[in-house]
């Protein structure tokens, strides 16, 4: 194929590494919605671990700097060993190289902060060291200010970065909804996190289909007194 990035993403040719998902890095962010950005970064690792998508998570200066990753981020995959670092870019870091070589697959999906620091030097580098195509998740990574985001990203677009959200990704990998094996999953990944596209699959579902509420347990509304 004589461009590669023609081929859609699918759970059997992409990766996906979240760099540096840590509260401090996060205080910093400017350019998002710090609570819809972990929706979205919590939303692409659920969509992840339901296509069976290697993921890497590799987080700088945990213990001295940057805090914890978020525990909402660690519970889609208990048990999961971090790569903790030092230096800005992962790249830089052999642990990483090694992780994403071992993977065997060349579309790096990539949700990090800062966009404009990390995910900029990370894609830039393994671009041009280790031939890889890297598909940066816009609305799960954040720069320190809306500038420093877009700015970066228009630099790394330039020099080939593919632009992408995480719906479409995990769309993407989908890709047919008669894949019944991931549908339920996939729905129940936009009711929580899609915001007016999951609360319209909850009112279809509901009123036009007839299913039941989505809630842990079942509540019953006292009838309507028509006012006097």
């Amino acid at each position: 194929m004589s461009n590669p990035k023609l081929e859609v993403l699918t759970p059997q040719n992409s990766q996906l590494i979240f760099i540096d998902q840590q509260p401090q890095m996060a205080l910093g962010v400017q350019s998002i919605d710090r609570q819809v950005l972990k929706n979205n970064v919590v939303a692409l690792a659920k969509a992840a671990k339901v296509f069976k998508i290697p993921t890497i998570i590799t987080t700088v200066e945990s213990e001295s700097f940057s805090g914890f990753t978020y525990p909402e981020l660690l519970d889609v995959f208990p048990g999961m060993k971090l790569l903790e670092r030092t230096s800005m870019n992962s790249w830089d870091d052999q642990k990483v190289r090694d992780a994403l070589a071992a993977n065997g697959r060349k579309k790096v999906i990539v949700s990090g902060l800062w966009t404009e620091v990390c995910n900029a030097t990370f894609s830039l580098s393994a671009m041009l060291e280790g031939g890889y195509e890297i598909y940066m998740v816009a609305d799960a990574s954040g720069g320190t200010s809306k500038d420093a985001h877009d700015f970066a990203m228009q630099r790394m677009i330039q020099a080939g970065v593919v632009p992408v959200t995480w719906q479409p990704v995990m769309l993407e990998w989908q890709r047919d909804w008669a894949r019944r094996e991931t549908y339920d999953e996939v729905m129940a990944i936009a009711k929580e996190h899609s915001g007016a596209y999951g609360m319209g699959i909850d009112y279809a579902y509901t009123m036009v289909h007839k299913a039941p509420q989505r809630t842990a347990t079942p509540h019953e509304a006292l009838p309507a007194v028509p006012a006097k």
